[in-house]
């Protein structure tokens, strides 16, 4: 169909198909380097973000199949090469870069899938040395998880063997590359702690390139060998290879040869030690002894006669019993005196004649107050008569059985003594010597000055 063809009108939808298959079919597969930025991660899985540069910006996804591969962690800023298709999302009407891989610009994905791991422990403290288990003196059994086919437990076998023929050696058979060997190798140093089959745990495989040792860098591995009760020798490639089961381990050997001299002293080393500390505690046992035979000798020579020693004592006991007794004399004579002194003293301050003076003293008192009180009250009742007959020379009752009278306002009770203070028509209480009378006043005269 010619889609220019005079009047041929299409729908938006079968426009941006048309499009989607153009770009589909001539971008097929394409290499774009640009600065990752908006990164969504939701929770299908899939990632949406943007690659863009100075001149443009190119909307991109990551389908979910394609994200699980990833080795290192997106995020914004970070310099990207990605490989895709460009297809055209309908709903938006926008092309768009459909990612099948990608890695960082300039460094590889795995090396920075190891750095980002690396940083990312370190801060969580697994790589600190306080974490770090010694390792034992004289294991009895060493539990070795690695490949049972690979050159690394062969050598850690002779050595071993070489060094110390009769320990005892376990090996757990892992795989140590390729998918599900992390999971391998960390359900292996859990199974190896649960079960408690070893003192100690070599964990490593011979030499190989980043790839080929990723299983010893996953996270899974370094949260099981951090989580060992058991110590760790970590043993992965050669001695310039270095992984995160490196870092984390208890101590770290630079080839699985080393790991096994690690493991153990030889068993001619452990003899010639034994040997030297035998020579070492003969020669400090004759020291002692020698020592202690000249502190005997001299404690001989420090030694008296017996009988000797057996007068001198009898002599000095007479003449301790002797001063005994006439210490126990004084003491005696001091004890009668101090008791004759407390005897008189308590006569002295005997309490039944304290008890008769105070009793006495109480007697006398007592007469004393009766004869005061006696004293006060006829004092009291000549007082009382001077003052009734005051009272009685004063009374108004008396001024009243003269012929004088009272009178007071009814109103309010007030004591008429001014003819002043009344007006016609006032009613009075006039009080008698005997009795009482209610009056009206009808005229008022005034007293003349």
């Amino acid at each position: 169909m010619d889609i220019f063809a005079e009047k041929t009108i299409l729908t938006v939808s079968r426009l941006t198909a048309l499009l989607r298959g153009v770009l589909e079919e001539n971008f097929e597969q394409v290499w774009v380097e640009g600065e990752l930025s908006n990164l969504s991660l939701p929770s299908s899985g899939h990632l949406y973000f943007t690659l863009k540069d100075s001149g443009a910006q190119l909307r991109s996804v990551m389908f979910k199949g394609a994200a699980k591969n990833l080795k290192f962690r997106l995020t914004d800023g970070m310099a990207l090469i990605a490989r895709g298709r460009i297809s055209v999302y309908d709903q938006r009407g926008e092309y768009q870069l459909i990612c099948e891989y990608l890695e960082p610009a300039g460094v590889g994905a795995l090396q920075m899938a190891f750095v980002q791991l690396k940083e990312r422990l370190a801060k969580e403290g697994l790589f600190e040395e306080v974490h770090k288990r010694p390792m034992p003196q004289f294991p009895r059994r060493v539990g070795v998880i690695t490949s049972a086919t690979g050159a690394a437990i062969h050598d850690i076998l002779n050595v071993l063997k070489r060094r110390f023929a009769s320990l005892e050696i376990l090996l757990y058979p892992v795989r140590v590359q390729g998918e599900g060997a992390a999971i391998e190798i960390a359900r292996a140093v859990d199974d190896m702690n649960r079960l408690k089959l070893a003192d100690v745990l070599i964990v490593g495989r011979g030499g190989g390139s980043l790839e080929d040792l990723w299983s010893f860098n996953e996270e899974v591995v370094a949260r099981s060998i951090h989580r060992s009760h058991i110590p760790v020798i970590s043993a992965v490639g050669h001695e310039t290879d270095w992984t995160i089961c490196d870092f984390v381990a208890d101590l770290r050997a630079p080839t699985p040869s080393a790991a096994a001299e690690l493991v153990i002293a030889s068993s001619e080393e452990l003899r010639a030690r034994l040997e030297s500390l035998t020579h070492r505690l003969r020669l400090a046992m004759e020291r002692q002894l020698a020592g202690m035979q000249a502190r005997l000798q001299a404690q001989r020579r420090s030694l008296h006669d017996p009988t000797a020693l057996q007068g001198h004592l009898a002599q000095r006991l007479d003449d301790l019993t002797e001063r005994l007794y006439l210490a126990l004399g004084n003491n005696v004579m001091r004890r009668r005196e101090q008791f004759e002194r407390l005897q008189a003293t308590l006569l002295n301050n005997n309490p039944v004649r304290q008890a008769d003076n105070l009793q006495q003293r109480i007697r006398l008192l007592c007469a004393q107050a009766e004869r005061l009180m006696m004293l006060r009250l006829e004092g009291l009742k000549q007082e009382f008569g001077s003052n009734a007959a005051r009272l009685e020379v004063l009374s108004p009752l008396n001024t009243l059985s003269r012929g004088y009278a009272i009178a007071t306002k009814k109103m309010d009770g007030q004591v008429v003594v001014d003819a002043a203070q009344l007006t016609a028509g006032n009613r009075l209480w006039i009080r008698f010597h005997r009795g009482s009378a209610e009056c009206c006043v009808e005229t008022v005269e005034a007293a003349k000055t």
